[in-house]
C-alpha cells in the first residue's frame, strides 16, 4: 500500500510541476493581445491614418482592436491563474472537485495541455489519490430484500 502511495506523490508532484510550466507558458502568450490594445491606440490616437471612406469612424474602429485585447488579455491571464491555482491545489492535496474543472478545461488546449489534463483526471480518480485528498472512501449500501 505505501508503494502506491509513494506512486501517487510522485505523479501529483509531476502534475504540479506541469500546471506550473503550464501556467507560465499561458501567461507569456497572453501577452501577444497587447498587439491588439497597440493597434487600437495607434488608430485611435490617428498616427494610423484610415484610408476607408468617410462613413468609417476610426474611434469606434479602434474600439474593435480595443475589445478584441482586452477580451485575449483576461481570458488569457485568467486561465493562467486557474492553472497556478490548480497547481497549487495539487500541492496542498486540496480542492480535488477545482483540480478535475481545471484539467477538464485545459483538455481544449492542444496538444499539450489536453495530455496535462487526461493524466489528472486519470490520476485524480484513483481511490488511494482520493484518500490523499481526504474525500472519504464510498459506503456501499445494500438495498432490503
Amino acid at each position: 500500500m505505501g508503494e502506491l502511495i509513494d506512486r501517487d506523490a510522485e505523479h501529483l508532484r509531476l502534475l504540479k510541476l506541469c500546471y506550473y510550466i503550464l501556467a507560465g507558458v499561458t501567461a507569456l502568450y497572453s501577452l501577444f493581445p497587447m498587439v491588439f490594445l497597440l493597434f487600437g491606440s495607434l488608430i485611435y490616437s490617428g498616427a494610423i491614418p484610415m484610408q476607408a471612406g468617410p462613413q468609417v469612424n476610426p474611434r469606434a474602429f479602434a474600439s474593435v482592436f480595443f475589445g478584441i485585447g482586452i477580451a485575449g488579455l483576461v481570458l488569457g491571464f485568467g486561465s493562467a491563474l486557474l492553472a497556478l491555482l490548480a497547481a497549487l491545489s495539487l500541492r496542498d492535496h486540496r480542492r480535488r472537485t477545482f483540480c478535475i474543472v481545471v484539467a477538464a478545461s485545459s483538455c481544449l488546449y492542444i496538444p499539450w495541455s489536453t495530455l496535462i489534463g487526461v493524466s489528472t483526471i486519470v490520476v485524480l480518480n484513483r481511490p488511494t489519490v482520493k484518500a490523499l485528498f481526504g474525500d472519504p472512501p464510498p459506503q456501499v449500501t445494500t438495498l432490503p430484500v
